[in-house]
């Protein structure tokens, strides 16, 4: 069993039994789960913060479950965004029960299961996600008012030797460019420990740059900001004439 460098703090002694109360449920009802979010950066860093809530990554078949299950235990639930997340809750505190990223690609999977770190948390025996997945599932998160670069900075100077760095380039394999902004800014944050990420990574990377510079580009004029923030890139599909990479809607003439 793992053992968690540190903790997160609750925002109160009642969140705190919430989530104790939340995770033991989650554990009699036999589904799998992995705790992620600021209890697995917490784990793997050491970093200590106030945390709101729980973020509970599953199966994306498994997630209408769980909901069900807390529902039929008079919890509220909601629906936030069928591509991604549910939320249970308890009165004003909830957790998060999510089954993809935010940007609704990257479905949690059984890979995820596979590399997984059992620990404990309020005593609760718990997986967490693995190191990878972890930086995987925070690489996208970048909006105006989020963003999760710092985690992810983290857990490579904590991890390096933890983190599947070839799995990780296949997980991103076609958005190498946002793996490469973040080897690059790990890289410019901490120049002593620039050799924790494998050099043979970064020369990939740099070569697939390279090619890239020689080729013409895309014909279809397309924004990919949205994987990041819906919200911050949307002018760009509504009125500069950009098509939107997951077309979640229809796209402008233009």
């Amino acid at each position: 069993m793992m053992r968690a460098a540190a903790e997160p703090t609750a925002l109160s002694p009642q969140a705190e039994s919430f989530y104790g109360e939340a995770l033991r449920e989650l554990s009699h009802l036999g589904l799998p789960f992995l705790l992620a979010g600021t209890y697995a950066v917490s784990a793997y860093t050491g970093i200590t913060r106030t945390t709101k809530d729980l973020d509970v990554f599953c199966r994306p078949g498994d997630y209408p479950r769980i909901l069900a299950h807390f529902k039929d235990l008079d919890y509220q639930i909601e629906i936030e965004d069928d591509r991604w997340i549910g939320k249970v809750y308890k009165g004003e505190l909830f957790f998060d029960v999510i089954f993809a990223a935010a940007n609704g690609t990257m479905p949690v999977g059984d890979e995820w299961f596979e590399h997984a770190k059992q620990t404990e948390v309020f005593g609760i025996p718990v997986r967490i996600i693995g190191p990878t997945e972890l930086v995987w599932s925070k690489a996208f998160i970048q909006t105006r008012t989020r963003y999760d670069g710092a985690d992810v900075v983290h857990v490579m100077l904590k991890q390096h030797e933890h983190i599947d760095w070839r799995r990780l380039l296949a997980y991103m394999d076609l958005h190498w460019e946002v793996l490469l902004m973040h080897v690059l800014n790990f890289r410019w944050i901490y120049p002593t420990e620039r050799d924790h990420v494998p050099r043979w990574l970064l020369h990939e990377l740099i070569e697939r740059l390279q090619r890239q510079l020689a080729l013409p580009v895309p014909r279809i004029k397309t924004c990919r900001g949205r994987m990041f923030s819906r919200a911050d890139y949307e002018i760009a599909i509504r009125q500069w004439g950009f098509a939107d990479v997951d077309a979640d809607e229809e796209t402008p003439d233009g």
